[in-house]
């Protein structure tokens, strides 16, 4: 049986010319630096999100590590939101490898934080406390809905708290769905942080890696803690081949994988067991099972199966079905009808 994968971006394929591309790449050792594959890649990546260096690491997990240990010494505090992907699931790897303190506020319903929460969360020059030293954000904003951060919302932490000697990182998994989702240059939502991770291996297709992007001094100390990590890649050229094409071509389609966003939600909207959070804003739909649904997501999730619907809970009662290049429009469609069937 052929599945609808919806599970997440994260399965996606790479395409027939990302398979030929790094069938014939051109590698060489980038832990010493000459892999030209890998090298093009970096370069191409921190030109389009307007940095001066980029670094490939093997996953975003490690890219948002790296860069958030690249700006943090050991008991140095974070701010990030309690729905932040770095704080809920990425193995708490600031706290345990590099010593850094997190303080975590409440995210607002797009995914968010407060100005005003962010000035009462900074530490003062006492001995007893840990140093702010970073306000860490996410966009899209996966455990808020898939929600975009827009410039100016950005730009307004960043201004708040450069002046007052803080950094700021994006975990910007998806930040080109963030892009195509506000018709705006990738560049206009990175310009305020300072550092910012994407992802190569979600929506963009290409099999393994994310791309950390900042200064030239930060990329220095990030490479150090890639190879600290474990992260040394010899002829990952052959993947960054992938990534190449992820860039000049995938990150242009992101639009369509939205459009089928939207009309499954549309779809799925009629059907009275499913409550829906809205329109989505990108390529994610979330929403909740109606109270007289007496299935459990598990139940539901077996039975989607048999039909050949691949899909995974987020909550007790709650769904995310995530689109990609692999959905079509005969998949959204089969999606609704399955989920007709089973939840009459």
């Amino acid at each position: 049986m052929e599945y609808v994968d919806l599970r997440s971006d994260t399965v996606t394929r790479p395409t027939p010319e990302m398979r030929a591309a790094m069938a014939n790449a051109e590698v060489g050792d980038d832990v010493y630096g000459d892999d030209p594959t890998v090298n093009r890649l970096q370069e191409m990546a921190a030109d389009m999100l307007g940095k001066q260096a980029a670094l490939f690491v093997p996953s975003g997990t490690m890219g948002n590590l790296a860069g958030i240990l690249a700006h943090c010494q050991r008991g140095d505090e974070v701010i990030l939101g309690k729905q932040n992907h770095t704080y809920l699931h990425e193995a708490g790897g600031i706290s345990v490898l590099g010593g850094v303190h997190s303080c975590q506020l409440d995210n607002q319903p797009d995914g968010s934080l407060l100005i005003s929460d962010i000035e009462a969360a900074l530490r003062s020059d006492d001995p007893h406390e840990p140093v702010t030293r970073l306000v860490s954000l996410e966009n899209t904003h996966n455990h808020c809905g898939g929600t975009v951060q827009t410039p100016e919302t950005t730009r307004r932490i960043a201004d708040f708290v450069h002046p007052r000697g803080l950094k700021v990182h994006l975990d910007g998994a998806r930040i080109f769905n963030a892009a195509a989702a506000l018709n705006v240059n990738v560049k206009e939502l990175t310009a305020p942080v300072d550092s910012v991770m994407f992802c190569l291996s979600k929506g963009l297709c290409a099999p393994v890696g994310s791309v950390l992007c900042g200064d030239k001094e930060f990329i220095k100390r990030a490479h150090r803690l890639r190879k600290m990590l474990g992260g040394g890649m010899r002829q990952a050229g052959i993947l960054a081949a992938a990534g190449l094409i992820a860039l000049q071509k995938m990150t242009r389609r992101l639009g369509e994988d939205h459009t089928r966003a939207r009309n499954l939600a549309e779809g799925l909207s009629e059907n009275h067991a499913i409550v829906l959070d809205g329109a989505p804003q990108t390529n994610m739909v979330f929403f909740d099972l109606a109270s007289h649904v007496k299935l459990s997501t598990a139940e539901i999730t077996a039975k989607l199966k048999d039909y050949g619907i691949l899909v995974s809970a987020s909550g007790p009662r709650r769904f995310r079905l995530v689109t990609h290049y692999w959905i079509d429009d005969s998949a959204v469609e089969r999606t609704v009808s399955a989920f007709r069937s089973v939840l009459q």
